[in-house]
């Protein structure tokens, strides 16, 4: 009997924690799926609209929501060099490859991170540089290292000054309690491919609920035509190339040849 009493009173409490989850939905669009570039492209932005439903039997939250959205691009491996003069010649001293790193990553939210969660639950999240994750081999590991690392901190630098990775509290704008956009600013370096949105709905310091989107950078035209050319006719494209190439000299050869 007392057995049974306790099984009871267990369900019960996982029908109340069922019934404590959280109400929100999170609804999010962008202003467009695809962004085609081509040799002219100088770059775009996208417009991240979000919508907050809620249920209208549950009580509103008492200091409202916050969202955090992670932005990130195709994955790549980088080899990074540092320099050092030696007898007054700049020569390569060391070097890092990051490894399967985000190509492009912007991190948004509406005030500064730690005022939304806690440092754990951002770490977890991996929101903010300091808790992005950056793998680098150094000898036969792959891991990310400390923070304060000159590589790491050399690598985040370079990227923020090429606009490829944007950290910014302020980018998500309320536009009503339950509305919010953000811009997402894509330059003209953005790599092609398939990018993932996702984005975090944030009430009294906890995670609520999350939902992810996504969009591709594709070329158009003639560049496009040379990429595809490139990847599924490797030999005959190499082929092609050599061919214009002693095609262009020859007629050089011929328009600059002194009689």
């Amino acid at each position: 009997m007392r057995r049974a009493l306790l099984i009871g009173a267990m369900l019960l409490l996982l029908t109340s924690a069922s019934a404590a989850v959280a109400t929100e939905r999170l609804v999010v669009s962008l202003s467009t799926q695809r962004v085609l570039i081509n040799s002219v492209f100088s770059g775009a932005e996208l417009v991240l609209f979000g919508a907050i439903e809620r249920d209208a039997s549950a009580p509103p939250r008492r200091f409202g929501y916050d969202i955090a959205a992670i932005i990130s691009g195709p994955t790549q491996s980088l080899l990074t060099l540092r320099k050092e003069q030696v007898i007054g010649i700049w020569v390569n001293v060391e070097s890092r490859t990051f490894v399967s790193v985000p190509s492009y990553l912007a991190i948004f939210a509406n005030r500064p991170f730690d005022q939304i969660a806690k440092p754990e639950a951002l770490r977890r999240l991996h929101i903010g540089f300091d808790n992005t994750i950056l793998r680098q081999r150094i000898g036969p590991d792959v891991a990310d290292v400390v923070r304060g690392d000159a590589f790491r901190q050399a690598f985040l630098r370079l990227k923020v000054d090429r606009r490829l990775y944007l950290e910014s509290p302020k980018a998500v704008e309320f536009l009503a309690p339950t509305l919010f956009r953000a811009s997402v600013p894509l330059p003209a370096e953005a790599s092609v491919g398939s990018y993932s949105v996702d984005v975090m709905l944030f009430a009294d310091g906890a995670l609520i609920t999350r939902t992810t989107s996504a969009f591709e950078i594709l070329k158009v035209g003639f560049e496009r035509f040379v990429v595809t050319a490139a990847r599924e006719y490797g030999l005959l494209y190499g082929i092609v190339t050599a061919m214009m190439a002693l095609a262009t000299g020859w007629f050089a050869s011929i328009v600059f040849r002194r009689d």
